[in-house]
Parts: structure tokens; C-alpha cells; sequence
């Protein structure tokens, strides 16, 4: 369990590990049709439709392998930024670390010697789809296996920097007072640690004013600085100023990232950035490209922004915890981040029912704050998926609001979200929902229900699921976090499934939300096409439309096919958000 916690931000500047390796699937550790490939690599990516695909989703072992040398003996750090889902290391032939999940980092700690080659080998079991929902890792997208984010290796110091922290608050007359913090692992003897720092931007330059603090051998320090910036450059979309942080221990550990200064808050039903109301406008992402699966290569991130900028978001989705290398590129475009770290259910469905599951899933939710809490495109952290009414019977709404006040009380930078299922949605407040900041509503009328009704009549039952919401919390902000329908060539242009009946409904969703003055924002289900369960053919729709024409295994209600080329949609929903 106390492997999950760890999320470790240092540096002697840390070197790729991403290539060559040489990777085979099967149950020896030889592995069949072992190839050289470049990291990140997911061993099946490609064909996740058909019997293919059903053999695929349900998962092998790949057994990933590098050899490596190093310049200087001593100890070393290698960071494994994602391994899907069971992690088994061994270096020089010693196993020396398991770990369990995905879109989570973890490290491993070893002495190496110069002049010798060390071997790094990575067994990577995702087997089951089924016996990962049960023991609390469900995902509703395809089962990618392998190391799908990038490996790293740095010298170890006597110290470690560790979860650095940042926090923007506006004074009245403008300036910035900005909150930094981590936390000082010491690795050496009892001693006296002065760390240092500075943020810049362009020729501003401030100096991080952190003060010596006693941290006694093998434990941990809080240290915290406060500083205040005359005229910030503050980041917004529109305008994503980006300050350069520096944080040291002299001699020792160093980190450092872009940072953007920017305040966000709830007032009441109002979601504020930099002091101004706040309305989201965009599509959530799935990070799966072809190919590539989940394991992204930085074109193919670009492609996702590019898309994102093409429809004129501010905003995007995401159900797990985002690449930081695709944080950074949204830090840089100015697109705000919906960001889930909860676990992932099916709509109305909590597999973490025991206290051990919930320890894991708090586990993953402060691994993930803390991995990614300096990015300032993250407006929140969500959660759970598509909750029912007042939660599940097993523990749901007490994990969720003890998890809320944690967040609010460690990160009160951020807002804490949580996404309800649309037509399962709560009469009133209660236990699960009293910390949340705002409110996720999905709502497909049009396609999963009233799919042959008017277009007036439609947008006439949207707008009373909305305000219905309004009525049960009023002092929430609300935003409408997934709307769509599948859409493709094969089918008749204005039915269900066609891009006509695609474009049309998504014009009606986006007009409705538009006219209702207390909705802050409307994110659209999805970007783009991407792999989910090969049996997956577009749910319930096939009971209301027979007939209707959808590929198995791919959730079409993309703005953006799978391979990338821009529906009707794209357009209707782009002239919306300009």
C-alpha cells in the first residue's frame, strides 16, 4: 500500500531509458516475436476489433528488457512513469519491485557499478480485464498492456525533493501571493537543510524565500515559502503565461517545471479564474492513438491539442490522470483539465467496496495530486465516474466525502468535482456530494433516450434535467460533462449513427446549454473515436435503432474519427465555441 504513496520529484537531471529494449509477449520470460522497439510501447495496439481484438483485450504478459550502463558507480533512481497493471522488475536478475495499476509512477532504487552492463527487465501481466474491475481498476476503455509512459534514470542524492506544491491567490490591488511548498526527504545523517528557489518569467525573477529547517536522518519535512508578485503575468486560456520554477537543495536534489500563476475558486454557483466567471467550453480525451494505444508519442499528443484548438476548447476531460508530457503541451496551449484521479466505474457502479480497495483508491488519488498539482491546466480533480443518486451501499458516498475534505484541505488551489450519471441523478444534497465544488452532469437525451423525439422536444427535456440539478444544488456550479452520439459513414446521413443526426443533436445540446445562465460549461463525449471493450457495440442504442450500423469495439462519438479526420460535427461544435 505505501508503494502507491510514493511520488518523487528530484533530480541529478534525470536521462531516457526509453531505447532500444527489446520486448516479446508470453508466459516465458523470452516471449514470443521479441522485438526492439522504442519506449513507451504497448504490445497490443493494434487490432482491437473482432476475434482479434476479444483475444487481445483479454490480455498476456510482456516482458520488456533493456541493458544499460552508467557513468559513475553509486546509487541510482529509475522512474517508471506508468506500467500496465502488474509491474514486476528485476535488475541484474534480483527482483527489486512489484507494483500494480496504471497512469501511476513508481521508483526503484539500486547501486550500479561503472563498467559493467546492467540488465533491466520489466514483466508487465494485464491479463483479465474482469479481475481488475473486481479488485477495484476498471476502465472503460481498451485493455493496452506494456510500458505506455516513459522510464527514466537518475543519480540518487542525499536528499529528495519531493511533491512540490504550488498555489495562487490575488490580492485586491493585483499582485500575486504565491504559495510554494514540498517536502525534503533526507537521506543522509541529521542535519540542517536550506533549500532554494526562484520563478521567472522573461526578466521577472523572484526569489523563493524558503528558510533552513532540521530534518532528521531517513524522514521528511514540510517546507514552505510565500512570496508576492507585482504585475503577474497571469495564465488563463487565451493567455497561458508560463513562469520557469527552480527548486534546490544545493549540491544535492533539483527540480524544476513551468508553473503558471493563476487563481481558482467557487463562489457559490460560479466557478472564478483570475477573478472573472469561468464557463467551459470543450471535449473530453482519451489518451489512445493508432498504433500507439495508450502509450502516446509526443505527435501524438500534438494531434489531440491541435484537435482541441481546431473545435476552439478551453477545456478538456479526462477520466484517468493525464501524461505530465501532455499536461505540459495543455499548460502551454491554455486548455483547462477536468482531471479524474478517482477510480473509474461503470455509470451507477463502486467495485471499491472494501476498506483495503478504498486505501487503494486513496492511494491513487494522492499519488496523482501529487504527481501533477503544479500544472496549472488542472481546474479540478474528479472523483468517481457517473455516481448513482446518494452513492453506492458499499461505502461510496463516505469514501467520496472524506476524499473531498482531504483535497480541499491539501490542494485548496484546485476544485473537487464529481460527475453524475445523468438519469440516475440525485433529488438533493447529501453525504456524498456536501464538499464538492462542482457538479459533472451527463445527459444524452436525444440518443439513448427521446432518440426519435423533435429537436424542440429535446432541447426542452435537456433543460429540465439541467435545471432539475440547479434545484437540488443550488450553490454548486454545474457543468454538463458528457453529451454526444456515435456517428460514421455507414449509416444513413440524418439517422441514428449518421454525421447528419450527429451534428444536429450536438446543435441542439450546445444552444440549450448556451441559454441557461448558471451552467458553467458543457464538455462534449468525445474529441475522438477511441478502442473500448471488443464486444462494445454503442450500449442500449442497438435496442431503439436495430438497424443501426456501429463498428464492435470502438466508441464512435468522436468529433474526430479514429484515425483523426475531422466528422461534420467538428464544425458545428467549433462555430459554438468561437
Amino acid at each position: 500500500m505505501l508503494r502507491l504513496l510514493i511520488a518523487l520529484f528530484t533530480a541529478a537531471w534525470p536521462s531516457s531509458l526509453s531505447g532500444p529494449w527489446t520486448v516479446g509477449v508470453g508466459q516465458s520470460a523470452n516471449g514470443a516475436g521479441a522485438r526492439t522497439v522504442q519506449l513507451p510501447y504497448v504490445v497490443n495496439a493494434t487490432g482491437f476489433t473482432g476475434r482479434r481484438g476479444l483475444v487481445s483485450y483479454r490480455g498476456s504478459v510482456a516482458w520488456y528488457r533493456k541493458r544499460f550502463t552508467v557513468a559513475a558507480s553509486g546509487p541510482y533512481v529509475i522512474r517508471f512513469e506508468s506500467v500496465h497493471h502488474k509491474a514486476t522488475i528485476w535488475l541484474d536478475g534480483r527482483v527489486v519491485r512489484h507494483h500494480t495499476g496504471a497512469y501511476l509512477p513508481f521508483e526503484v532504487r539500486a547501486t550500479l557499478a561503472a563498467g559493467r552492463t546492467h540488465t533491466l527487465t520489466v514483466r508487465a501481466d494485464y491479463r483479465d480485464p474482469s479481475a481488475m474491475k473486481r479488485s477495484g481498476w476498471h476502465r472503460s476503455w481498451f485493455n493496452f498492456g506494456g510500458i505506455d509512459r516513459p522510464v527514466t534514470l537518475r543519480a540518487a542524492q542525499r536528499s529528495d525533493i519531493v511533491s512540490p506544491f504550488v498555489r495562487t491567490r490575488l490580492a485586491r490591488d493585483g499582485t500575486a501571493l504565491v504559495d510554494i511548498s514540498m517536502r525534503i526527504r533526507n537521506r543522509g545523517v541529521t542535519r540542517a537543510i536550506a533549500p532554494t528557489g526562484s520563478l521567472v518569467h522573461g526578466d521577472q525573477r523572484a526569489v523563493v524565500p524558503f528558510t533552513a529547517v532540521t530534518v532528521p536522518a531517513g524522514h521528511e519535512r514540510t517546507m514552505r515559502a510565500q512570496l508576492r508578485i507585482a504585475d503577474p503575468a497571469l495564465w488563463a486560456p487565451g493567455h497561458p503565461a508560463l513562469y520557469d520554477l527552480q527548486l534546490d537543495v544545493p549540491g544535492e536534489a533539483s527540480w524544476s517545471g513551468r508553473v503558471g500563476l493563476r487563481e481558482i475558486r467557487r463562489d457559490a454557483a460560479t466557478i472564478l479564474l483570475n477573478g472573472r466567471r469561468l464557463v467551459l467550453h470543450g471535449a473530453s480525451i482519451q489518451e489512445d492513438a493508432p498504433g500507439h494505444g495508450d502509450g502516446l508519442t509526443g505527435a501524438d499528443m500534438d494531434r489531440i491539442v491541435a484537435r482541441l484548438r481546431r473545435i476552439h476548447a478551453n477545456a478538456t476531460r479526462s477520466q484517468h490522470p493525464l501524461s505530465p508530457e501532455l499536461l505540459d503541451r495543455l499548460d502551454a496551449a491554455g486548455i483547462l483539465v477536468w482531471q479524474g484521479v478517482g477510480p473509474v466505474d461503470s455509470p451507477g457502479n463502486w467495485t471499491s467496496r472494501t476498506s483495503r480497495k478504498r486505501a487503494v483508491a486513496r492511494a491513487r488519488v494522492r499519488t496523482s495530486v501529487a504527481q501533477l498539482q503544479t500544472h496549472p491546466s488542472i481546474l479540478a480533480w474528479n472523483l468517481a465516474n457517473e455516481v448513482s443518486g446518494q452513492g453506492h451501499s458499499g461505502g461510496q458516498a463516505g469514501y467520496i466525502d472524506a476524499m473531498a475534505r482531504e483535497l480541499r484541505h491539501t490542494d485548496p488551489g484546485h476544485l473537487v468535482a464529481l460527475d453524475i450519471w445523468g438519469t440516475h441523478a440525485p433529488h438533493g444534497d447529501g453525504l456524498m456530494y456536501r464538499h464538492i465544488d462542482v457538479l459533472g452532469l451527463t445527459n444524452y437525451t436525444g440518443w439513448y433516450d427521446h432518440t426519435f423525439a423533435s429537436q424542440a422536444l429535446i432541447a426542452q427535456v435537456i433543460r429540465s434535467n439541467v435545471l432539475a440539478l440547479r434545484r437540488a444544488f443550488p450553490r454548486r456550479a454545474i457543468v454538463v460533462s458528457e453529451f454526444g452520439a456515435e456517428a460514421n459513414r455507414a449509416n444513413p446521413r440524418w439517422r441514428p449513427g449518421g454525421y447528419g443526426f450527429q451534428s444536429r443533436l450536438l446543435a441542439t445540446h450546445l444552444r440549450t446549454y448556451a441559454s441557461i445562465p448558471s451552467l458553467s460549461g458543457m464538455l462534449v463525449w468525445t474529441l475522438s473515436d477511441f478502442a473500448v471493450s471488443p464486444q462494445f457495440l454503442g450500449g442500449s442504442i442497438n435496442g431503439i435503432v436495430p438497424d443501426i450500423r456501429l463498428v464492435r469495439g470502438l466508441n464512435q462519438k468522436g468529433l474526430f474519427t479514429y484515425g483523426g479526420r475531422a466528422k461534420p460535427a467538428a464544425a458545428v461544435v467549433a462555430r459554438a465555441f468561437r
